[in-house]
């Protein structure tokens, strides 16, 4: 017997009764009555029961839950009250065994804590939870590739090595490069603005790399992030761009994902308007109603974003954020020098997004660097493209990491990514 299936468990249909059938997956269960077994078979596209008989029950002797194993027999009405159809076999044959007993419980039916299942990651993927976490992770990044191209985006790949700090920020992860001192991509800030002068439009959606020694549910070392530059945009327009993407994901995976809403256990709502947009300014004023004593300027911890998530709760924009707590690139409104054009788009406390209008002037380029410390020397490669006709742009970054908790319904980044990189966590 072959082991090519010839049907997905989803494609059992009541056209297929009394028709045969191949099928491939893994034993979920065993119960054996008499000289019966009643077997349950799952693969990615569901779940159904197989019914053995006579001497076929041989091939399941010491078969422990887990296995993989391709089944061919008839399909036919079933009376299990979990099942539509479910398939007599015919022939069984074993392709992979599992051991006894597995370090994690797969089906769930024994909580096992997030450590143990990331330890054990791929085969916590057979847990239905964790498996449609990623199923919508998948349909997820199918939903914003598709909103940013019908918006003219056209999606490139930046270089993660790179010869000095992409931002000048200290939080780089540095590596010997063939005699040279090297470093991992914290962004693709400079390389995206260059992509302007030639395709506009641009997004990349990729991992980078942040030596944060954080301990939260929220930071990881290796993120996946979203990013867009546009030219010929100012920060109002790329707002609009990410709101339009987030209420999409929302509405897809709302219509689209209703196996995985089920087995997660969290309906996904869509926004129902659009999302408020507050001045740092008028936060400060919050605040300090709220007793905090903060003056603007001031940096907002971790403890304000809460007090202001309580009082906004869902999506929203921050906006017009102090010039000094911004990088070097983002441009001030033209009233006002010490007021940025930017912005943060916000989940509650959480921080999702940061982005702006960028500097495009080559010398108030210059004098931001020596501003904030920084060499312009050290950013020759990047200024040279503002002398070929560098245009008015703006653009943002998001944690996508980040966007699947607000849609799942966790605060664990953890539980969202295959295999997590933390300060704590180098493997599997």
């Amino acid at each position: 017997m072959a082991f090519g299936r010839t049907h997905n468990i989803e494609d059992l249909t009541s056209e297929l009764i009394g028709q045969s059938a191949t099928l491939g997956g893994w034993v979920e269960d065993l119960r054996k009555l008499g000289k019966m077994t009643f077997l349950t078979l799952r693969d990615v596209t569901g779940i159904t029961q197989v019914i053995v008989k006579g001497d076929l029950n041989e091939k399941l002797e010491g078969l422990n839950r887990q296995s993989v194993i391709s089944v061919k027999g008839i399909v036919q009405d079933t009376k299990a009250k979990d099942f539509e159809f479910e398939l007599k076999a015919e022939e069984i044959q074993v392709l992979a065994k599992a051991i006894h007993p597995l370090p994690i419980d797969p089906i769930g039916r024994l909580e096992s804590n997030i450590d143990n299942r990331l330890n054990s990651r791929a085969l916590d993927m057979r847990n239905q939870k964790t498996a449609s976490i990623f199923k919508l992770r998948h349909h997820v990044l199918a939903s914003l590739r598709k909103t940013l191209v019908e918006n003219k985006f056209i999606e490139i790949t930046t270089p993660k090595i790179i010869g000095s700090a992409s931002e000048g920020g200290a939080n780089l992860f540095s590596l010997e490069y063939f005699g040279r001192t090297a470093y991992l991509a914290q962004s693709p800030q400079l390389y995206k603005e260059q992509m302007t002068i030639g395709l506009e439009r641009v997004f990349e959606i990729s991992n980078f790399y942040r030596a944060e020694n954080s301990h939260t549910g929220r930071h990881l070392s290796e993120f996946t992030s979203v990013d867009i530059e546009a030219a010929f945009m100012d920060y109002t327009d790329v707002m609009d761009v990410l709101e339009e993407l987030v209420m999409q994901v929302f509405k897809y995976t709302s219509e689209n994902c209703k196996k995985e809403q089920e087995a997660i256990g969290n309906e996904i709502k869509v926004p129902s308007s659009s999302f408020e947009r507050i001045t740092y300014a008028q936060v400060v004023d919050e605040l300090n109603s709220a007793g905090e004593k903060i003056e603007f300027g001031d940096d907002l911890l971790d403890s304000h974003l809460r007090l202001v998530g309580e009082k906004h709760p869902g999506f929203f924009f921050l906006t017009d954020w102090p010039m000094k707590l911004k990088p070097f690139y983002i441009r001030a409104k033209d009233e006002d020098e010490t007021i940025s054009r930017s912005f943060d788009l916000q989940y509650g406390y959480l921080e999702l997004s940061s982005g702006g209008t960028r500097l495009h002037d080559p010398e108030i380029l210059k004098s931001r660097l020596k501003e904030q410390g920084l060499d312009p020397a050290q950013f020759g490669d990047h200024l040279q493209a503002f002398d070929w006709g560098m245009p008015p742009h703006s653009g943002w970054g998001m944690g996508l990491d980040r966007l699947m908790t607000t849609l799942v319904g966790i605060d664990n980044v953890r539980e969202v990514v295959l295999y997590p990189r933390d300060p704590d966590r180098l493997t599997p």
